[in-house]
């Protein structure tokens, strides 16, 4: 890796970093160009700090041993997070916002996930000042209000990019996300948790994505709101907020209703839905308990409103449902023999329709009941006032993945769950920061695939965990620093962050 200086066509000189491939320069990065004498010295210099601080000193340090008398473990510094992540941070457009605590913030919940006092985890590691968590705080008071807009602004104008202009279609879903508390108030509500917590008060979480996963927007909702009432309040502030006109909306069976096709419709969406077959009424009933399905199998339906139901059958959902409803009767079945299922343990959720009460208190399993649910194993449903082909529109419900795929990576990797705030500016601002973390997670996903790179993103923030820096203090109270090697991989990760 070294440093030169190219006299262009045009008479300037350009100073680019190179590094030596076989026979070849690969130009690694081109610091600037001018004609100045004094600006080429200025650029030389930043091209040689750069050159080292991101890919490290060309030979180890050659000091002799009592030179480093004064290093301890303490002056170890993890270097990665700050050389990769502000990169991505400032691709992304985040730095023109000027706050160095909320890049520290975004960038902590993906290196260092969890609770704001991972936060001054993260700052002692990299050798920063620690900040209190009460100034982190009083930091997030204001994210909400202050940046929120911009930040969506910023997000939408990336994933714009990113898809080359098109936002023609795009998934919405819902999820919840609960708290560490036992004190509702108006927004944090127990209701139905998808995550079994219906103990604990929780929020809804609104996601808007486009293809492959990358994020539109998303809003917050009380915790026992209805998911059917979500749809329209989100795609009407997106549309005024971003102009994305009217693309194609695909959303789950959660998110259909009556009330939300007719808006839909009155709006001009087009959309693709997830049905419920058995809700279609009798006539649908007929056609589907009156034929005989192979594996692939679709038909078509045109409602009473002039939208198209389409009904696949496969194999392999036929197995799954199979499975999971004899798991499901096999569940009961103990629990009935055994006595350990009463009369209050009763819901008529899940396989729990399978039960039914005889006089006071026998309970006995309904296998009339069962036994006509294996006539749908295998059926799935999507309703679409699109002209699409059903094979398409099939194909592009079942790209929803991506939006639960977002889910995870934000509750798993991005430790987005429990939320220990309680006021609701803090948990805007919570779930900002994540929403923040998750672009600059997609896009070091997106360089990593682009550059043939066949890592996940999770091992590639354990390598940039470990890129280090060495404080070296002298006898006289100054510093200087030293960079290990980096490993291949680590040179590769940075390397592609450094020149796409």
């Amino acid at each position: 890796m070294f440093v030169r200086q190219k006299i262009n066509r045009s008479g300037s000189v350009s100073v680019q970093i190179v590094q030596k491939v076989g026979r070849i320069n690969r130009v690694v990065r081109t610091i600037g160009c001018s004609t100045d004498p004094v600006e080429l010295g200025e650029l030389q210099r930043q091209a040689e700090y750069e050159k080292d601080r991101i890919y490290g000193p060309t030979l180890f340090d050659p000091r002799p041993v009592e030179d480093l008398k004064n290093v301890t473990n303490d002056c170890i510094r993890v270097i990665g997070p700050d050389i990769v992540f502000s990169e991505l941070y400032a691709r992304i457009g985040f730095d023109v916002i000027g706050e160095p605590l909320l890049k520290a913030l975004a960038i902590s919940r993906l290196t260092h996930p969890g609770s704001k006092l991972k936060l001054s985890e993260y700052l002692s590691v990299t050798g920063r000042d620690s900040i209190s968590v009460y100034s982190i705080y009083r930091f997030l008071d204001k994210i909400s209000g202050r940046y929120k807009s911009q930040i969506e602004h910023l997000s939408f104008a990336y994933t714009k990019r990113i898809l080359n202009g098109e936002i023609g279609i795009v998934f919405y879903d819902m999820t919840t996300i609960y708290f560490e508390s036992s004190q509702p108030d108006e927004l944090r509500i127990p209701g139905f948790s998808k995550e079994g917590k219906h103990h604990l008060p929780q929020i809804f979480l609104g996601l808007l994505v486009g293809c492959n996963g990358y994020p539109i927007g998303y809003d917050i909702f009380e915790g026992n709101i209805f998911e059917g009432h979500t749809l329209i309040p989100i795609l009407e502030r997106f549309e005024k907020q971003f102009s994305i006109g009217h693309p194609i909306v695909v959303a789950d069976a959660g998110l259909l209703s009556k009330s939300n096709i007719e808006e839909l419709t009155k709006r001009k969406y087009k959309f693709i839905l997830g049905a419920r077959v058995k809700n279609e009424g009798a006539k649908v009933v007929h056609v589907v308990q009156g034929r005989e399905w192979a594996n692939g199998d679709m038909v078509e339906y045109l409602k009473p409103d002039g939208s198209r139901l389409i009904i696949e059958y496969t194999e392999s959902r036929a197995k799954k449902d199979e499975f999971n409803r004899t798991r499901g009767i096999r569940k009961l079945e103990k629990q009935v023999n055994t006595g350990k299922l009463t009369k209050s343990n009763l819901n008529n959720r899940g396989y729990n329709k399978y039960l039914k009460l005889e006089g006071d208190i026998s309970i006995s399993i309904d296998y009339q009941k069962y036994d006509n649910d294996r006539k749908w194993d295998g059926i799935k449903g999507y309703v679409t006032n699109t002209d699409l082909a059903r094979e398409l529109v099939v194909t592009r419900y079942r790209d929803l993945w991506q939006i639960e795929k977002a889910f995870r990576i934000s509750k798993t990797d991005l430790q987005i769950r429990p939320v220990y705030h309680r006021r609701r500016d803090r948990i805007e601002s919570h779930i900002c920061i994540s929403f923040m973390a998750y672009l600059m997670y997609k896009e070091l996903e997106r360089l990593l695939y682009v550059n043939n790179l066949t890592i996940s993103v999770e091992k590639a923030i354990e390598q940039i965990n470990k890129i280090y820096e060495i404080i070296i203090p002298g006898d006289d109270g100054s510093q200087s620093s030293f960079r290990p090697h980096n490993n291949p991989l680590q040179q590769k990760i940075i390397e592609l962050i450094s020149s796409s």
